[in-house]
Formats: C-alpha cells, sequence, structure tokens
C-alpha cells in the first residue's frame, strides 16, 4: 500500500489537506465559455456540447422508461430513504409576534425549478439523480430537470423511476452557464446542485450572483477514526472511498498502532495517509480541524466522541456503518462538503431548494416603531427613509 504515515500534532490536519494540491485555476477558460453561452445561446451551447462532450445529438432527451429487476429494487429503496430524510429537513412558517404590536411572518418557499447536475467520469451515476432529484422534489420544487453529458441510458432510467422527464445531454461548464442563463431551448432555473470537475464548480461559482447553488464540491475525502472493539476492520471503507480516484484523499487515524499496520490495500490514484494517535481526544482534534466530507468512528472509545463531532459533511458510527451505505441507500445524501468545508457548510439537503421570505404587518406599532427608526435613517443620511418611517407615525391616533 502506497500510504505516508503521521504522528499526531495541532497542524496535522493541514498537512494531510498538503497531501492533494489544489487544481490549477481554471476561472479564465471558464469564464469564457460561461459569457460564450449567455450571449450566443443554443448555438455555443451545441458547439461545447459537441467539443468537450463528444455528443452530436438532441440536447432534451426522453427519460424513457424506468430500470427493471435488482437496480429498481435498489433504487427504489434509495428513493424512499432520502425522501424520507429530505422532508424532515422542510420547515414550516412561523409567526413572530414583536412587542411593539406588528407581527414578522417567516415564510418558508420552495424555488420553482431546479436543476441536479450528474457527471459522467469513469461511469454513470444513477445515485446522484435519486440523491438531487428526490431532494428537491421533497422541497416542493415544481420543476427538476436533470443535465448529465452523454445521458447514458441508466441515467435515463433512473430519471424516469423518479419522474423526471426533462433531460439534458450535456455537461461542463457550459451545461451549468445554460441552465443560469437559459438559451433559446433551455429555461433558465433557479437553483444548480450535484458534483462535478473543476470546471463545473467553477462555472457554478462564477454564475452563483445570478442563480443558487448547493456549494463547491471538489475531491472526495474520508477520515476513519479506529480504536479496539469488535471488528476493528476499515479496510474496505478507504480503498472503496479510494475509487474515486485523483485527488480523493482517505486517511485512517488510531491510538493503536497495530491496527493502522494492519490496513493494506492499494488506493490507485488516490492519496491515503496513516495517523498515530496519542489518544482519541487528539482524534476529535484532528476530525474537527480536518473537517471530512466522511468521518466514520469505529470502535467503542471512538463512537463515544459521536455527539462532539462538529464538522464532517456525514458522520457514520460504528463498524456496520460503512460510508458506501450513505453513497446510496441509507437516506442521508452523498452530495456532501469536500476539501474541509464542512467546518460551515452542509450536505444537500431540501432547504438548498427553499428560501425565507418574510411577510411584515406593522399596523398599529407604526409609531412606536418611527420613534425608534427615524433617528437611525437620519444618522446614516437617510432623509427620505426617515421621512417615509414619519409620515405613519404621524397617520397613526
Amino acid at each position: 500500500m502506497r500510504a505516508e504515515r503521521f504522528s499526531w500534532h495541532p497542524g496535522v490536519a493541514d498537512e494531510l489537506r498538503a497531501l492533494v494540491p489544489s487544481g490549477a485555476s481554471v476561472a479564465p477558460q471558464v469564464m469564457e465559455i460561461v459569457e460564450a453561452i449567455r450571449v450566443g445561446g443554443d448555438a455555443a451551447l451545441r458547439e461545447f456540447v459537441r467539443q468537450f462532450d463528444g455528443y452530436v445529438g438532441p440536447l432534451r432527451m426522453d427519460a424513457g422508461e424506468p430500470p427493471t429487476g435488482d437496480l429498481r429494487a435498489g433504487l427504489e429503496v434509495a428513493i424512499a430513504n432520502v425522501r424520507a430524510v429530505a422532508e424532515a429537513g422542510v420547515g414550516e412558517d412561523q409567526l413572530v409576534e414583536l412587542p411593539q404590536g406588528h407581527s414578522v411572518l417567516l415564510r418558508e418557499l420552495p424555488v420553482r425549478r431546479a436543476a441536479i447536475y450528474v457527471p459522467g467520469g469513469r461511469a454513470p451515476y444513477p445515485s446522484t439523480v435519486v440523491m438531487g432529484v428526490v431532494t428537491a422534489q421533497a422541497a416542493g420544487v415544481e420543476e427538476v430537470v436533470v443535465c448529465a453529458p452523454g445521458a447514458h441510458p441508466v441515467i435515463l432510467q433512473a430519471c424516469a423511476l423518479c419522474g423526471v422527464s426533462e433531460v439534458y445531454a450535456m455537461g461542463g461548464a457550459h451545461a451549468v452557464a445554460a441552465l443560469a442563463y437559459g438559451t433559446e431551448s433551455i429555461e433558465r432555473v433557479d437553483v444548480i446542485a450535484g458534483p462535478g470537475n473543476f470546471y463545473v464548480q467553477e462555472a457554478k461559482r462564477q454564475c452563483s450572483a445570478d442563480v443558487g447553488i448547493d456549494g463547491f464540491a471538489g475531491p472526495s475525502d474520508v477520515l476513519v477514526l479506529v480504536t479496539e472493539g469488535p471488528d476493528p476492520s476499515v479496510t474496505d471503507d478507504l480503498a472503496a472511498q479510494a475509487e474515486h480516484g485523483p485527488g480523493t484523499i482517505v486517511v485512517a487515524a488510531s491510538d493503536d498502532p497495530a491496527l493502522l499496520d494492519a490496513i493494506d490495500f492499494d488506493p490507485g490514484e488516490a492519496e491515503c495517509a496513516l495517523v498515530d494517535l496519542p489518544d482519541m481526544e487528539a482524534g476529535l482534534e484532528l476530525a474537527n480541524a480536518f473537517a471530512p466530507e466522511h468521518l466514520e468512528l469505529v470502535g467503542e472509545a471512538a463512537e463515544a466522541l459521536a455527539p462532539r463531532v462538529r464538522s464532517a459533511g456525514s458522520l457514520f458510527v460504528g463498524a456496520a456503518s460503512g460510508t458506501a451505505f450513505g453513497d446510496y441507500v441509507a437516506g442521508s445524501n452523498h452530495c456532501l462538503p469536500t476539501g474541509g468545508a464542512a467546518r460551515f457548510a452542509s450536505g444537500l439537503g431540501a432547504r438548498h431548494f427553499r428560501r425565507r421570505m418574510s411577510e411584515v404587518r406593522i399596523g398599529d406599532a407604526a409609531g412606536e416603531l418611527a420613534q425608534a427608526g427615524v433617528p437611525i435613517a437620519e444618522a446614516e443620511g437617510f432623509v427620505v427613509h426617515a421621512r417615509s418611517m414619519r409620515d405613519r407615525e404621524n397617520a397613526r391616533p
């Protein structure tokens, strides 16, 4: 196994992140693509699809028929579980009554139209169709569309099973731009969510002033904290995450050197690291500093840390809780913050497709609020703001 071994110290999380250097900036190329789509519409889009996706057929595809057999049965379990978890994240409207006598109603509303980006790459990912589409549907999104380079048949089957009829055979930065700004044949969306390469993520970032995004998703990572206990082997979980290929980093950390010595697998193009811990408290500090996309806690002392973990995209507790279940059928979402972004970002959920709107009713509170608000507006030099409030104050009995 090609792995680098580290001894724990307060800065080891930064050393682990440095094993995967950030890629060269693709911002200038993406800017050219986005602007070409925004100005050129379908003509530019079709040329980019031909050039980058190697596809020359119709952009919009028929989702066709759902899959059959074991694939259908597995996807149906995934759909049901993801829907149940996503629906739990949908909040209710909240009415706040203020002491001056007015009210603010916090209304939670779904966006009207959202797109799920499903990457191409090494293989089709019907699981990403489920994670994105079902979550958006649970959030109440009226129209959910999918784009995937080449639109592989299994992607179309998953779309059919999820009830998506609007599917586009396109990928890359040009697909993001087309969805963000619209073209002659593609209606713009309100939110774009889903994983993709650096070009896709950079395009989402550049378009984020004009369309909602779920975040910037980079290469995958996992950290496993393992200590003595039943079935402490974590080799398969590390190897499974390494399947994501270049840029991926898989880390195992333990207070038992023998457990790390027993880890043996070929990480392929992924980076692999082992960290010797003095104790599990150091493991908790490492986890919160590294902020992994996936965090596994295996062994009694490690599992006891779960309530104190504050920085992980998704947390898997216990030897049976392999991250692969989260990738497919556990119900949690596999679209997660990467690169340490779990310090401030969340995995894909219903809230990414919903937004809060305040409904304000001042009524008889105008007088008291004007007395408070007018001096603030005047201090800021906004005399008409002040007059607007004072007029309402004077209009009240």
